[in-house]
């Protein structure tokens, strides 16, 4: 089976094809178009179809039409989020509008003056978190794996305005990690993917939907070295124009306290399992999670 190899499958040109389609026909006619690039993939691409229906049929126990019928959505709201990031990143205006559940505890983490770190996975829309999160006048960090080809991040940088959030790429000489402590010791919010891991890396395994699943260990060694306020965080799209995003209450982790690694992993799988749960056909995983 596959492996991730920590990029999208973008590509410039498509990318420039959207943005045009975008800013002349509208975000409604995108999506129209993506039905049938959608199709395509559910039709052509079995080597991304077959982890995520496999999941689908045997982990959800879905019957074999709602697992393809939740595949097709899956294809085509992974095409929107794409669409609405590239729409938000090009400064269309779009009138998205948000719930935002947990609210009150970004708030509070601002407050106390230690930074804060948020950890998520690859649900719903990671993009729109960001940009949902700038309400909270603080400066926000993303922290994402460098393996975009060149000549696409040239073209995004091309097109983003105003920037609602800063990233901080993941380095081998582990500069990532002295950049993210500069944020924290700034009060600045500090979002990690905490769901994947490139080959080498080393990772922690949990239980996830009743298998033992592979996580990264590097966000729980960091959540519980440095003691900072931790929430959980998730954005997911509801309708065209809408989003939903959720905010756990505050967490710390001590190692005084009993914590560790193993058991700050367990707490934030059992957290994205029931997310995934809620909305399945918005975990865009591709490859095959629980492979030891």
């Amino acid at each position: 089976m596959p492996q991730w190899q920590g990029k999208s499958k973008g590509t410039t040109n498509g990318h420039k094809f959207f943005v045009f389609i975008i800013k002349r026909f509208g975000i409604e006619f995108s999506y129209f178009i993506l039905r049938f690039v959608a199709a395509y993939y559910l039709l052509f691409s079995d080597k991304t179809s077959k982890p995520i229906l496999d999941f689908y049929r045997h982990t959800l126990k879905f019957s074999r039409l709602k697992s393809f019928i939740k595949l097709y959505k899956n294809y085509r709201i992974l095409g929107q989020t794409l669409i609405d990031k590239t729409a938000m990143m090009a400064g269309v205006p779009i009138n998205f509008t948000f719930n935002f559940d947990g609210e009150e505890a970004l708030r509070e983490m601002i407050s106390l003056n230690k930074g804060g770190l948020l950890l998520s996975g690859h649900v719903g829309n990671w993009e729109a978190a960001g940009h949902l999160l700038k309400r909270l006048n603080t400066r926000i960090n993303i922290v994402m794996y460098d393996g975009e080809d060149e000549q696409l991040k040239n073209f995004m940088d091309e097109i983003t305005g105003e920037k609602t959030f800063n990233i901080i790429y993941v380095n081998k000489d582990l500069s990532h990690i002295y950049k993210i402590i500069q944020a924290l010791n700034q009060n600045e919010i500090v979002c990690i993917h905490a769901d994947r891991f490139l080959p080498d890396n080393k990772t922690v395994t949990c239980d996830f939907f009743n298998r033992p699943a592979k996580f990264p260990e590097g966000p729980f060694l960091i959540a519980l070295k440095l003691k900072v306020p931790i929430t959980y965080v998730y954005a997911f799209k509801e309708s065209s124009t809408h989003y939903h995003f959720f905010s756990t209450d505050i967490k710390y982790f001590d190692s005084k306290k009993g914590d560790s690694v193993q058991s700050i992993s367990n707490d934030f799988a059992y957290s994205l399992q029931e997310m995934v749960k809620r909305y399945p056909e918005q975990w865009f995983n591709y490859y095959d999670f629980w492979k030891q």
